[in-house]
């Protein structure tokens, strides 16, 4: 097989790829040609065995042909950032993974704009708020508006979120020239290196204050109470979600809010039940009502209407009051009411009464 990449990683051949990935760090922190009794020879042999074992279709290939594939592939210069290659002599034949390194970079900053994510320190965006918002049966079937209120973070309204106290200068920072950036010469596994790191003098916001807010100290943001009215739309249901984008906390120096996310509970009703857009409820009648018919009130979303009920009806029989339920969202119409009729059997009835029921069942 030629070279044994997993001895030279000190794993079993079973080994996970976090397994691989884990010794390789170890194996790389041990013996990287800058630490005292580091080997450069041994720290190379190393990277070549995590090369292989490291990608899965190549060590699918080794596993079935050894080391043999390999060859002719290992070498090539490093390609960890585009464009640079042959750092001190360390880099000969090698073809590194930054990710893969992790925290043998902790200490260095950002290097070449790595993780920084540019040339100016990016603001934050303002986080996103979720509230509870209690509403009542009818509200939610009708739609209301509502007025709440809530303690956030708010753009400074002394400085309009420019973080300058009013009619003071905010100048360039001379120490980065506006960038955010300065670049220092860093001492690496890999050599010396141009490092770009967070200038310290402006914070990488490459500004520089002559006089800061006196309200909000510089961040362009301060707590108050905020309130709100808010529209929510007919036909909402429980446990439903509205999004108001740009209401949750201001982002810091003038960057965008987060959003506002309002979660919807609907207060029970002892008279109605739900179901999608439908609205149910019951109706008792007496058993005369039930056997001869008869024309009954019955309270909807709306308020009372007339029922109908034809002779012979059983108790459990449901009518359907059309129109009478839900608004549906974005205005396409309304469920229906569906009203449950119940009969009541009579109870403590006069020797007379018994018999003329007897008389009903022959």
């Amino acid at each position: 097989m030629g070279k044994d990449y997993y001895n030279i990683l000190g794993i079993n051949r079973a080994a996970t790829q976090e397994e691989i990935k884990k010794a390789f760090r170890q194996k790389a922190h041990q013996y990287h040609p800058d630490k005292a009794g580091g080997d450069e020879a041994k720290f190379k042999e190393i990277n070549e065995a995590y090369q292989v074992l490291g990608d899965q279709k190549k060590r699918t290939q080794y596993d079935q042909f050894g080391s043999a594939f390999e060859h002719g592939q290992a070498g090539g210069g490093f390609q960890g950032f585009d464009g640079f290659r042959d750092f001190s002599g360390y880099t000969n034949g090698f073809n590194i993974n930054m990710d893969d390194l992790g925290d043998m970079f902790s200490g260095f900053g950002d290097v070449f704009g790595f993780g920084g994510g540019g040339h100016t320190k990016r603001a934050r965006r303002g986080r996103d708020i979720q509230m509870l918002l209690e509403i009542d049966f009818i509200e939610a079937v009708f739609g209301v508006e509502k007025e709440i209120s809530l303690k956030k973070t708010v753009k400074c309204d002394h400085c309009h979120g420019n973080c300058a106290e009013p009619g003071s200068k905010i100048e360039t920072c001379q120490v980065c020239g506006g960038s955010g950036r300065v670049t220092k010469i860093q001492r690496t596994i890999l050599g010396n290196m141009q490092v770009q790191t967070t200038c310290e003098a402006c914070g990488g916001e490459g500004k520089a204050y002559n006089q800061k807010c006196t309200k909000c100290h510089g961040s362009g943001v301060c707590q108050e109470i905020a309130n709100l009215k808010v529209k929510i739309p007919a036909g909402i249901d429980n446990g439903e979600t509205i999004r108001l984008s740009g209401q949750g906390e201001a982002g810091e120096k003038g960057s965008p809010a987060g959003d506002l996310y309002l979660q919807i509970r609907i207060r029970s009703d002892r008279r109605f039940e739900r179901e999608g857009y439908d609205i149910k409820s019951k109706a008792e009648i007496n058993f005369t009502q039930a056997a001869l018919g008869d024309k009954i009130e019955v309270e909807t979303v709306d308020g009372y209407v007339k029922l109908y009920i034809p002779d012979g009806t059983q108790s459990g029989t449901i009518f359907k009051l059309k129109g009478k339920g839900v608004e549906r969202l974005q205005g396409r119409g309304r469920g229906d009411h569906l009203v449950e009729v119940i009969v009541k059997t009579p109870k403590n009835l006069s020797r007379k009464q018994k018999e003329l029921l007897r008389e009903l069942e022959n």
